[in-house]
C-alpha cells in the first residue's frame, strides 16, 4: 500500500460511538425545542459552526443535490436558511416545494434530520436578519451570480469591487430583490445518536394528519 494512500485504507476506517444514548424520556416536548436543545449543547461542545446543515433538493426531474448552508432561524413554524433566489437550490425549491436538512454533528457521535415542504419567509423577516449580516456580507450577496457559470475569479472580483463603488456612500445596503429566505416546514424530524457496534438510537418525530405530532423509534 502506498504511504498515506487513504483510499485502500477505506474498508477498515471506523469509530466506536461511545458518547451516549438518547431515550424517549429525555426528549424535549417538541422537535423545534429538542433540536434547539442539541443546538446549545454542540455550541457548548466547541463544534465549529453547529449551526451549518446539509441541504438536499431535487429538480423537476428528480435529481438530487446537495451543498452545506447555515440555518439561521428556529421555531415552531420550521427551520430557515438564506439564499439568492435565482440559485440552483432556488430552482430546485420552486420546482419541488421540499427540502431535507441534515446537521452532521460528527464529534458529538450525533445527527438532526428535517424533513418537509417549503416557503419563503417575509420580506420583514429577511429584511431583520439583513440587518444583522456583516456589510461585507452583504455586498457578496449583491455581486454574487450564484450558480451562474463565470469566465474565472477576475470576474467576481470585478463584480464585488462595482458593487463596493455603487454603495461607497450608503450608510446601509438594501436587501436585493433576488434574495431572501426558505422555510423548512418539517413533516418528520428525527434525531441520531451513535451507540456502539451500531445499535444506534433513532427517534423521530413524525407529524400525523390532524396536524399533532407522535414519537417513533427506528431501527438503526
Amino acid at each position: 500500500m502506498a504511504d498515506g494512500d487513504i483510499t485502500l485504507e477505506l474498508p477498515t476506517m471506523r469509530v466506536s460511538y461511545d458518547q451516549g444514548a438518547l431515550t424517549e424520556a429525555e426528549l424535549a416536548a417538541t422537535w423545534h425545542e429538542q433540536l434547539q436543545g442539541w443546538l446549545d449543547a454542540a455550541k457548548r461542545a466547541g463544534v465549529a459552526e453547529p449551526n451549518a446543515m446539509v441541504l438536499a433538493t431535487a429538480d423537476s426531474d428528480g435529481k438530487p443535490s446537495s451543498r452545506t448552508v447555515l440555518a439561521k432561524g428556529l421555531d415552531e413554524r420550521g427551520l430557515v436558511f438564506f439564499t439568492n433566489y435565482t440559485s440552483a437550490k432556488s430552482h430546485d425549491l420552486l420546482a419541488t416545494r421540499y427540502a431535507s436538512a441534515t446537521f452532521p454533528w460528527y464529534a458529538m457521535h450525533r445527527q438532526a434530520t428535517i424533513r418537509g415542504t417549503v416557503e419563503k419567509v417575509s420580506a420583514a423577516e429577511t429584511a431583520e436578519y439583513w440587518a444583522k449580516r456583516p456589510r461585507g456580507s452583504q455586498l457578496g450577496a449583491w455581486a454574487s451570480p450564484q450558480s451562474i457559470v463565470v469566465n474565472g475569479r477576475a470576474t467576481l472580483d470585478a463584480a464585488l469591487a462595482n458593487v463596493e463603488r455603487r454603495f461607497a456612500n450608503s450608510e446601509t445596503v438594501p436587501v436585493p430583490p433576488h434574495w431572501g429566505g426558505w422555510r423548512i416546514q418539517p413533516e418528520v424530524v428525527e434525531f441520531w445518536q451513535g451507540r456502539q457496534d451500531r445499535m444506534h438510537d433513532r427517534l423521530r418525530y413524525q407529524q400525523t394528519r390532524d396536524g399533532a405530532w407522535r414519537v417513533q423509534r427506528l431501527g438503526p
